[in-house]
Order: C-alpha cells, then sequence, then structure tokens
C-alpha cells in the first residue's frame, strides 16, 4: 500500500476544503467546537448529514451502487482530515457506520431498499440494542427474549448504555431467540421501531452532565419476523461482521492529530516559573512520545481502510486499532488537561450548549478541557471493552 498522497488528490483536498467553507454554517461549526465525545449535539450533527448527503458525501465508505462515493482510500483519508481539521460536529454513527454496512452485507434486498436510503438521508435514526444489566461486556450473555407468534416476535427484557435510544426511531438489537446449546448460538438480530406499544425509555445522565446513553425496556413488543438480519439464531454472526466496521471503521488518528496541535498551541501560552510551559523539557518528552504512538496509530489505520476497501476482513487489526485508539484518546485528553492546569477546572457546562450565548469563564479553548477527559474514560470500554479486545487478538493471532 502506498501511503504518499498523489499529485492529483491534492486538487481532490482542494475541492472538500472548498466545499466545507461554503456549506458550513455558523450553527453547525458551533456546535463542531463543542464537542465533548464522539457525538455531537444531535439538531446540528443531523444538520450537517443532511448537507453531506445532498452533496453525496454522507457515506464514503459504502460501495457506490448504495450511495457512497467510490472515492479512494486517500480521498477517504483526505476527506477525514478535512472534516477534523473544519472542527465539523461529528455524524451520529450507529446507521451510518454500523447498522448501514451491516445491512449491505448480510440484509436483504427489500431491507436494503428500505433502509438504506433513509440511513444516508437521517430519516432514520438509529440506537444499538446491545448491552444488558449484568451482562457487561459478555455480549454472548444477553436475556432478553424474543418468542415466534404468527408473523411476529414478542419481544421481553431491557437494553442499557443505548446511545441516544431518546432520539432514535429506529433500533438494531440483538435477542435471545433460543436458550439451549453455546450462549452464542441461540441469538438473532432484529430491526425495530422505537415507537411500538410496550417500549419504554429512561435517559441516564453521565458525568458530564449529558444523557447520552439510555436504558430501553420491552414488556411484549411485537417485531414482524420480516424485520430479522440473516438466520434465526445465527446473529452472532451477523454481530460480529458488524462490530467489524463498528471497531474498523473508526478513525483515531484525524482527530489525536488536531487535538495534538491545539495542545501545542496551548503550551505557548502557559507560563510556568521558568518560561512557557512548551519549553519544559518533560512536557516536551510526554508529547513527542504521544505524537509518535499517534503516528504509528495513522499507519495502521490506513492499513485497515486498504483491507476493507479491497473487501477483506482486517481481522485482529481492528481490535488493535481500538485499543491504540482508545488509549491514546484518554493520554492526550490527560494532556490537554495538565498542560491547563487549573483552567481546565472552571465547569461551566450551559456554556457548551450551541445558542445559548453563555459568557465563558477563562480562555475559551480550555471550555470543553474537562467534559472530554471525563468522557474519554468510557471509551476504551464501550463497543467490547479493551480488555475483551485483547482477548480476541491473544485468540486470533496467538491461538490462546
Amino acid at each position: 500500500m502506498d501511503l504518499r498522497v498523489p499529485e492529483q488528490e491534492k486538487a481532490f483536498r482542494d475541492e472538500v476544503r472548498t466545499f466545507l467553507e461554503e456549506s458550513l454554517t455558523p450553527d453547525i461549526r458551533e456546535a463542531g467546537r463543542m464537542v465533548t465525545s464522539v457525538f455531537a449535539p444531535v439538531k446540528e450533527a443531523m444538520a450537517w448529514q443532511r448537507i453531506l448527503n445532498d452533496k453525496g458525501w454522507a457515506a464514503p465508505h459504502w460501495p457506490k451502487e448504495f450511495g457512497g462515493t467510490g472515492w479512494s482510500v486517500t480521498q477517504r483519508a483526505i476527506f477525514a482530515e478535512e472534516l477534523v481539521r473544519a472542527e465539523t460536529p461529528p455524524l451520529v454513527p450507529m446507521g451510518l457506520h454500523m447498522c448501514g454496512p451491516c445491512l449491505i452485507g448480510c440484509g436483504t434486498e427489500e431491507q436494503q431498499k428500505e433502509y438504506l436510503p433513509k440511513i444516508l438521508s437521517g430519516e432514520h435514526f438509529w440506537c444499538q440494542g446491545y448491552s444488558e444489566p449484568g451482562a457487561g461486556s459478555d455480549l454472548a450473555s444477553l436475556k432478553t427474549f424474543a418468542e415466534k407468534d404468527g408473523d411476529d416476535y414478542i419481544l421481553n427484557g431491557t437494553k442499557i448504555w443505548t446511545t441516544y435510544a431518546h432520539y432514535a426511531n429506529k433500533m438494531f438489537a440483538l435477542v435471545r431467540t433460543n436458550r439451549d446449546g453455546k450462549p452464542q448460538q441461540g441469538i438473532t438480530f432484529l430491526l425495530l421501531d422505537m415507537d411500538l406499544p410496550g417500549i419504554t425509555i429512561e435517559p441516564i445522565v453521565g458525568l458530564d452532565e449529558v444523557p447520552e446513553q439510555c436504558q430501553v425496556f420491552f414488556d411484549n413488543v411485537r417485531v414482524p419476523q420480516k424485520n430479522r438480519v440473516g438466520e434465526e439464531n445465527d446473529g452472532w454472526t451477523v454481530a460480529k461482521y458488524l462490530l467489524t466496521f463498528e471497531r474498523g471503521g473508526q478513525e483515531y488518528a484525524p482527530g489525536l492529530n488536531v487535538m495534538l496541535e491545539k495542545i501545542r498551541l496551548m503550551a505557548e501560552k502557559q507560563q510556568t516559573a521558568f518560561g512557557p510551559l512548551n519549553q519544559d523539557p518533560v512536557w516536551q518528552y510526554k508529547f513527542a512520545a504521544l505524537e509518535a504512538d499517534v503516528l504509528a496509530l495513522e499507519f495502521t489505520e490506513m492499513r485497515i481502510k486498504s483491507a476493507l476497501s479491497a473487501g477483506k476482513d482486517p481481522g485482529a487489526l481492528s481490535s488493535m486499532t481500538m485499543i491504540l485508539g482508545t488509549e491514546l484518546l484518554q493520554k492526550v485528553t490527560e494532556l490537554r488537561i495538565e498542560t491547563l492546569g487549573s483552567q481546565s477546572v472552571i465547569w461551566q457546562p450551559q456554556a457548551l450548549v450551541p445558542g445559548e450565548e453563555q459568557p465563558v469563564i477563562g480562555p475559551e479553548y480550555a471550555l470543553t478541557a474537562m467534559p472530554h477527559y471525563l468522557n474519554s474514560r468510557a471509551c476504551s470500554i464501550y463497543g467490547g471493552s479493551n480488555e475483551v479486545q485483547r482477548g480476541m487478538i491473544a485468540k486470533a493471532v496467538l491461538g490462546l
């Protein structure tokens, strides 16, 4: 794989920059600057998705016949870098990066025609029904049960840590349809509407005072059997296919590079008893070590994109990327707090709400530091904890 940027791709970068300059509205730009997690304010994020979809750029990673762009791996990398540099709000990933690719690979033609265009347009807002109370990262121990009744399944149980369930109108879920055999063998993958009778949603407020997560309860909820993806009791296979995109499809390096550049500029302004913080050798060592680690991650992410574009399974590289990306994100947010010192502990969540016009106490560049640091503590848990990822690498690579 040649990672050098060809001369002709420079024109592509200019095209992307021009589009971003002309298309980003002030409220979307503000929402992008206020992001403190992998999720942006929903209203502005969905407005940005509609603009991208009108351009045909909402899902560059999808096959062109399903609405993708047909870009090369290099073009997709350039696009991701420019989005980060322009501080656009990240798009909600559950439809575009999880359910959509899963339906392209495992869904029926009818399901693809029904759901994919609405995922691109944002008409369908999806959430992921995987985790359950008491199950932790052991996904196969889920207990929500779906029992056949005529042409439907009847669901009973609960899901937890369901991101943005209070905004979603669709859910893709793993449910148990057979209690016999190995835990992985009795699971089925279903698509369902969030306004069905019997569904109750309770938002959960996080440490950063943002209700991103929810608990969802199912009380005799009827779901048509035609909404099943894959075969009954074979949902584990569908879920593993989807998780390849959830873990391997993420791009940490572009965002980390931008964050490091911002930290470098902050350190120039921070004064110590011996001069600017960026002249402190201890701080310089920490910064340089992170730069080297992010560069290594960037090359690994390029290898994964290349494999996915060629229709190959990146295998254990997906797990490795998730471990490296999440742990580096936590280290970078820690260095940001360390660089800002006491300026980072001013708690002013209302100033993070787009359109509130709340005066900011202290430098504006310190506003998102602590909420982002707190939110990033969870990134090494969701999507399968890093301990689970290390177990998968040990099994796939070392045969343990």
